[in-house]
């Protein structure tokens, strides 16, 4: 139930929402191996003029940035997965909105399974429910 929550520092558009909603749902599913159907995206977008990166802000840069926070249950992917995931992230990322500043980031939190949950019942509850039926 991986929840990712994107900041855009690009023009916005339905159509970069839409395919930089689609492609992370799948990468996720495919490389962290998450459902669809639990994958939660919010996307937001910011003025060029808020944006700064090494205290200059990216309006006088001919390029774009953003930045990825992705929450997965702690301790359910691999390292290797984990950088996998970051590089196909931030190339799927560039091939939608072009040329990146490579200060671009990508967070992955792996948030212990005991504190978040979904539909009223954690990860945990859901691990111990699974093992005893």
């Amino acid at each position: 139930m991986p929840y990712l929550n994107v900041k855009i520092c690009a023009p916005q558009s339905v159509e970069t929402t839409n395919k930089v909603a689609a492609f992370l749902t799948e990468l996720t599913a495919d490389v962290l191996h998450k459902k669809k159907e639990l994958t939660s995206v919010a996307i937001e977008y910011m003025p060029v003029y808020q944006w700064f990166i090494g205290g200059t802000s990216i309006s006088s840069q001919d390029a774009k940035t953003f930045y990825l926070d992705i929450k997965v249950t702690e301790g359910t992917n691999t390292k290797n997965e984990k950088a996998d995931y970051i590089n196909k992230a931030f190339a799927e990322f560039e091939a939608t909105l072009g040329r990146l500043d490579p200060a671009s980031c990508i967070v992955i939190h792996e948030v212990r399974a005991d504190s978040w949950g979904y539909a009223g019942e954690s990860q945990e509850f859901r691990y111990i429910k699974g093992k005893s039926l």
